[in-house]
């Protein structure tokens, strides 16, 4: 299924690449927050088409960026991590996966922190059956969320999927042909895959992203900001 969406229009422009929108088995959509019918899409695993994926990827960290932007232009801070805030409150069914994965990214890198929020949350994590599988999604107006696809988690290791989602937040693109060691090739490498890590080239990626390419973005957003 493919779905397009004219891209988040901020002052961030960080030039990401993703492969395909995620298709799962079909079923019926179940407790997925209620956005506009068009909306970018990133999922677990791999389908036909790429041009809108590419926006899709850029589109949903265009919206975190434009949360965590705000956030800092209200209260500015020195601290050299950058703190995302999540609510989990709408996927109960998979408190132990999205607890694993926001320990398994805090563990992993330095310049971004995950954090669990009951208000004011950058993104989102929904629980319910979709026919796309797991996926990561914006509405292109800043508001961001992660659906996690029942039937997909138990056919796929959970925390895997968890991660690999989580992991379109912090900016990485899909890379379906990549090993299993490789956290972004998702669904790639088949369900006997079950590492739950990014390896140190996505490691490495994300610092650099949240050191210098969101920083930059960060500035030019928050003198934006400052001009109105």
């Amino acid at each position: 299924m493919r779905i397009s969406l004219p891209l988040l229009s901020t002052a961030v422009g960080l030039g990401l690449t993703v492969a395909a929108l995620g298709t799962g088995p079909a079923a019926t959509a179940a407790a997925a927050p209620q956005v506009p019918v068009q909306a970018a899409q990133v999922g677990y695993q791999a389908a036909a088409g790429s041009g809108e994926d590419a926006a899709a990827n850029r589109a949903f960290f265009e919206a975190v960026i434009k949360s965590v932007a705000e956030k800092r232009a209200a209260a500015p801070s020195s601290a050299a991590a950058v703190t995302v805030y999540y609510s989990a409150a709408n996927a109960p069914s998979f408190r132990t996966q999205i607890a694993r994965s926001t320990q398994i990214w805090n563990s992993s890198v330095s310049n971004v922190r995950l954090a669990e929020s009951s208000s004011g949350a950058d993104f989102a994590y929904y629980e319910g059956n979709d026919s796309r599988g797991s996926y990561a999604s914006t509405d292109g107006h800043g508001n961001g969320y992660i659906f996690l696809d029942y039937r997909q988690n138990q056919q796929y290791d959970s925390t895997r999927v968890t991660a690999h989602e989580t992991g379109h937040v912090l900016g990485l693109p899909d890379n379906y042909s990549g090993p299993c060691s490789e956290l972004m090739s998702g669904g790639g490498p088949g369900p006997s895959c079950t590492n739950a890590y990014p390896n140190s080239a996505e490691r490495s990626r994300v610092n650099q992203l949240w050191a210098y390419g969101f920083k930059a973005a960060l500035d030019k957003a928050l003198q934006k900001t400052s001009q109105r």
